[in-house]
């Protein structure tokens, strides 16, 4: 049972949609345990702080991760609130994932400059600048778009959107993981979305999660009842993916997953048909492996399995070749970087 005394400190990133987002964890646990006090924290990550260079070449995604947990491992804070795209596949010793909320609608969307015509990405003139911190999409979109020319693009997302309209600005539009743009009441701002099979999105990308000490049973009591298991279920199938892959947060790795035929019972989930497609994309766009698995499954961790054996497949069919020679090429680049410092 969870002590009424015990109050619960929930933590995030500072930025405006970090603090949207922990606002909902915080929200739906105050409603469903009206008799708890929780209260919420915010910092700056590594991630926030470095915004000069390309997340490809400075690390993976504990750039965004590691300052909280060392928070959390302390006992300064109790939950920790993640977009769970930017959350790593293998969470540190002693920490583990309490709750994967309901996701938002996944895909990435087109947000064109104000005042500019266009609509979609057919409509954007040769040489148009397109704006995107993600080598995921950079790779996929430049196998249909080769004439679009792609510019990284750091900061918040109230900070991206002031530098696209900038009215001396490089960019003609950006792509944005709409779930963001939602969550911070500027779906407005959407042009169109941009969906598979043209731009396969993120792992996780539109889920929330909550991390938690291994050892505090309260948290995940509390945790249980924040869980949407459809969202869970794919999710943690879709991590299991890229786990195998052993890709991070700048490796082009994109998913799509579905569950039908779901049968429940006593309100759980206890079967469904699983869908999974997982693609890995060079960064130029020449080479492409893609597959898709689908099974019926019974638990977390039969998901779990066959996110990995689609892992296994496209690793067969060729992904391993194309991420061999990403790593090569971001070592390169990083050590250029630093000479050039």
């Amino acid at each position: 049972m969870t002590s009424n005394s015990r109050s619960f400190v929930l933590a995030s990133r500072a930025s405006k949609l970090a603090q949207i987002q922990t606002n909902i964890v915080r929200d739906g646990l105050e409603a469903a345990f009206p008799a708890l006090s929780f209260d919420t924290s915010f910092m700056t990550t590594e991630g926030d702080k470095n915004q000069s260079q390309a997340l490809y070449l400075i690390g993976g995604k504990a750039l965004w991760t590691k300052e909280l947990e060392v928070a959390l491992k302390e006992n300064v804070v109790d939950m920790l609130v993640h977009s769970l795209k930017d959350v790593p596949t293998t969470l540190p010793h002693g920490c583990e994932l309490g709750a994967i909320l309901e996701r938002e609608n996944p895909v990435d969307s087109l947000v064109v400059k104000q005042g500019l015509p266009y609509k979609t990405l057919e409509d954007l003139p040769e040489g148009s600048v397109v704006g995107t911190s993600s080598v995921r999409r950079v790779a996929q979109l430049r196998r249909s778009f080769p004439g679009l020319v792609f510019l990284d693009v750091r900061g918040n997302l109230n900070t991206r959107l002031a530098k696209l309209d900038a009215p001396d600005g490089p960019y003609t539009a950006l792509i944005l993981a709409k779930a963001g743009l939602v969550r911070l009441g500027m779906g407005d701002r959407v042009t169109t979305d941009v969906t598979a099979p043209i731009l396969f999105h993120a792992v996780s990308q539109g889920a929330l999660g909550v991390e938690i000490r291994a050892d505090d049973k309260e948290a995940r009591e509390l945790c249980k009842l924040l869980t949407h298991q459809e969202t869970q279920w794919k999710c943690l199938a879709e991590r299991a993916l890229l786990r195998e892959l052993e890709g991070g947060c700048s490796v082009p790795v994109g998913v799509s997953t579905s569950l039908s035929q779901i049968d429940k019972s006593a309100g759980e989930l206890t079967r469904a048909t699983l869908t999974i497609t997982g693609c890995v994309t060079s960064l130029d766009g020449s080479a492409h492996v893609q597959d898709t698995l689908s099974q019926e499954v019974e638990s977390i961790q039969g998901a779990e399995e066959l996110g990995r054996n689609l892992a296994i497949k496209l690793m067969s069919n060729g992904a391993k070749v194309i991420l061999d020679d990403i790593t090569q090429d971001r070592r390169k680049r990083a050590s250029e970087a630093e000479t050039a410092e």
